[in-house]
């Protein structure tokens, strides 16, 4: 009995971490390439496991993918910075292969800089 019980164990853990969602690596986006724009925010999602804005540049719209949110508030980015209707600067990289995406290595907010990485 005892070892059936762990072996419902180990299989229900292994269930488990194989349905966890794939982390995304930084090494989709492509360093070579800075992209510096500013624009309007669009919409905002301030939780983890990274925090996101829809950014209007020109007429395009950008998902950019901010830290996770514990280092956005130990660098200084409250929720409310980051809300829709704010203007900020973003620098960071382009995805490789996700049209419109980018992840930010730093963001300016009323001209004050907040590294992000």
């Amino acid at each position: 009995m005892i070892v059936l019980k762990n072996l419902f164990a180990v299989l229900l853990f292994t269930l488990c971490v194989s349905f966890t969602p794939p982390h995304h690596g930084w090494a989709n986006y492509d360093q070579t390439k800075t992209l510096d724009y500013t624009g309007v925010i669009e919409s905002s999602v301030y939780e983890n496991p990274h925090a996101t804005i829809k950014v209007v540049q020109d007429k395009k719209v950008w998902t950019v993918i901010l830290a996770p949110v514990t280092r956005m508030r130990d660098r200084g980015v409250k929720a409310d910075m980051v809300k829709k209707g704010r203007s900020l600067r973003v620098v960071g990289y382009p995805h490789k292969e996700i049209k419109d995406e980018m992840r930010a290595e730093r963001i300016f907010i009323d001209g004050n800089k907040y590294e992000l990485r």
